[in-house]
């Protein structure tokens, strides 16, 4: 018998995580809840929860903080919950580690919805067992490892998730929408500007110079594409029409 997917609410409202049970729990989650951060990080410990759903204001211990504390026990999803509505405070939630992330007031139905975009993201990629190289760059989809000059890079899940699906498409043009929609889900195919956050900050942790980059190409208005060493097996190098963003 499969679970239903465990999610772990923290906010410091009472009303707020009262709402977030009632109304995941009518969309088949399971949901443990705390409105506090070392409880939460005990929690996730216990409980391992499938996602996590931090509210950003909190005392004591922010939702950032608590992110990054969770993220040093094991990989997990994160969705950010902000009463702040600005583009600048949703990039910085995102640059920091953070999967997704909702403003409130948010509906029950929106909240199920991204959070099942998450998860199904999450779940990778199946069937690929080949090793792309670039350069000091090879990417190991098999064993999900990605190493630069010898070194390991790490990389969050969200990067990680866009990275595979560009490399096992190595050669060819990734469509924009076509990215948005395997990576975060149909909701997000118009969204470009969130894809080219997640790409430059793919860029700026593989390329030699991101400002001009050589891993990861540009085809202005259309898609990306990940470029590959012409020896790597299935690897179809077409660099031309190609620009940074």
């Amino acid at each position: 018998m499969t679970l239903d997917p465990l999610i772990l609410a923290v906010d410091d409202e009472a009303g707020i995580l009262r709402l977030i049970k009632l109304s995941l729990a009518e969309q088949g989650f399971r949901v443990i809840s705390t409105s506090h951060g070392e409880e939460a990080i005990r929690l996730a410990e216990e409980q391992r929860p499938d996602l996590a759903l931090l509210d950003v204001l909190m005392p004591e211990m922010t939702g950032l903080e608590v992110m990054r504390k969770l993220r040093e026990q094991r990989p997990i999803p994160i969705i950010l919950v902000t009463a702040k509505d600005g583009n600048t405070d949703k990039v910085t939630g995102l640059e920091l580690g953070a999967d997704d992330y909702i403003v409130k007031p948010f509906s029950p139905e929106e909240l199920a919805a991204r959070i099942r975009a998450v998860l199904r993201r999450s779940s990778g990629l199946q069937g690929t067992e080949r090793t792309i190289k670039k350069g000091d760059v090879e990417i190991d989809l098999n064993r999900r490892l990605v190493e630069k000059k010898g070194e390991v890079v790490s990389l969050t899940r969200t990067e990680w998730l866009l990275l595979q699906h560009l490399a096992a498409n190595a050669g060819k043009v990734m469509l924009n929408a076509e990215l948005l929609s395997k990576v975060w889900g149909p909701e997000y195919r118009d969204d470009v500007q969130y894809l080219r956050v997640w790409v430059s900050r793919l860029r700026g942790k593989l390329e030699p110079d991101p400002a001009n980059p050589v891993i990861i190409k540009t085809l202005q208005g259309i898609g990306y594409m990940l470029d590959a060493d012409p020896d790597d097996e299935g690897a179809e190098v077409e660099a031309t029409n190609s620009s940074s963003t």
